[in-house]
């Protein structure tokens, strides 16, 4: 085998592992453990349930503000043990009067002319909140009614520091996203803790939060890592949903993924102690499922296309060159299609794997060239 078959073959293994080993592994690993698991017998009643504060961070969202605060007074949760609180970061619309209306109804807010970024904005607030459990959610994803109450009893177990709800996104390629990624998170929770949570709705024990940099990009990542990273678990709970309209547009989208992706590349940066051969499962989930994702495979596929070239004189490589050409061609009728309705499934699964693998790219160059700022422009 020559070199160029050697680096064509190894990258191969790695993007087919990251996408379709892993997923399978765990899943099948996961499926024995819960096999092996005795059933939970925590049952949380009423009078034993801890104080939750609703933590919404907003930005220019008086077009869903109203509805987001109605939407957290409506959950199950005795109303004695619940407070809303929302954190104006910067606003300069109708945001902080909007929610100056509810006062009467206990909402609290905090408000800073000066816009510095949601991580600040948290980290500024945290230091005024007492209640047992902090639960922070996105001004634009409407949670469940019953949400806290599937929370809550995971908190009774003292290795459990946070609590992962499901995010779904309604349609188009961000949908079939969330529903694989909430695979991977209901499986690696399973085997030991979820390797992040999303910000759209997660809950922490709140003497357990610590402030991450002001200039934290991912910070529902950074923040339910650093648990991971302390020895604690963040567990997964499907029965708590965040349901999130996709992006108003395509630009939308793209801009998110490379933020995500750039934040990703740091917290991989300031989490180097989960890689270590030392913390076992954790180390294997968090490289397979985020290292490999955000920092590897998307910048093998380029290398899988160009190595393939240059082996395409044989005719079984150039049959391969064939296929995946018709896969990017592929991705770019799902393109061309998405930006006139909704593409056939399959389309719309091939984009957007192009689509995110590409911003992971550009994510990367964006953080090592200091080029992604904290705050961020908001989709109209």
């Amino acid at each position: 085998m020559s070199g160029w078959q050697g680096l064509f073959w190894c990258a191969v293994a790695l993007v087919v592992y990251t996408f379709g080993g892993y997923p399978v592994l765990i899943g099948l690993l996961a499926r024995r453990v819960r096999s092996l698991r005795p059933a939970d017998g925590v049952r949380t009643v009423e009078s034993d349930l801890p104080s939750v504060a609703v933590l919404i961070p907003a930005y220019n969202e008086e077009a869903v503000i109203a509805a987001k605060i109605e939407n957290s007074l409506a959950l199950t949760y005795p109303p004695d043990r619940l407070e809303v609180v929302v954190v104006s970061d910067g606003s300069d619309d109708g945001t902080p009067e909007i929610v100056a209306r509810y006062a009467d109804r206990g909402v609290r807010l905090y408000h800073q002319p000066e816009r510095q970024g949601k991580m600040a904005a948290i980290n500024r607030v945290m230091p005024l909140l007492t209640t047992d459990i902090v639960v922070m959610t996105d001004a634009n994803a409407m949670v469940t009614p019953g949400a806290l109450q599937a929370i809550v009893p995971h908190f009774a177990d003292p290795t459990v520091a946070g609590v992962a709800g499901e995010k779904r996104v309604l349609g188009g390629g961000e949908g079939l996203y969330w529903r694989y990624e909430s695979f991977l998170k209901r499986c690696d929770s399973v085997i030991s803790s979820v390797m992040g949570a999303a910000g759209e709705l997660f809950a922490i024990r709140r003497e357990r939060f610590e402030p991450p940099p002001a200039n934290t990009l991912l910070d529902d990542f950074v923040i339910s890592l650093r648990l991971v990273e302390q020895g604690y678990r963040v567990v997964y709970e499907p029965a708590a949903v965040a349901i999130e309209p996709p992006s108003p547009s395509m630009l939308g989208d793209w801009r998110r993924r490379v933020r995500i992706a750039a934040g990703g590349i740091q917290s991989i940066c300031w989490l180097p102690g989960l890689m270590s051969p030392c913390r076992g499962r954790i180390a294997w989930q968090y490289i397979s499922h985020r290292v490999l994702r955000w920092l590897v495979t998307p910048f093998l596929l380029p290398i899988i296309y160009g190595t393939n070239l240059i082996l395409c004189g044989q005719p079984f490589y150039r049959l391969l060159l064939w296929g995946q050409t018709g896969f990017y061609l592929a991705a770019l009728v799902g393109y061309v299609w998405a930006r006139q309705g909704t593409p056939p499934r399959l389309l719309q699964a091939i984009f957007y794997f192009c689509f995110t693998n590409l911003a992971a790219i550009v994510g990367f160059w964006r953080y090592v060239t200091n080029r992604q700022p904290v705050t961020w422009e908001k989709a109209r």
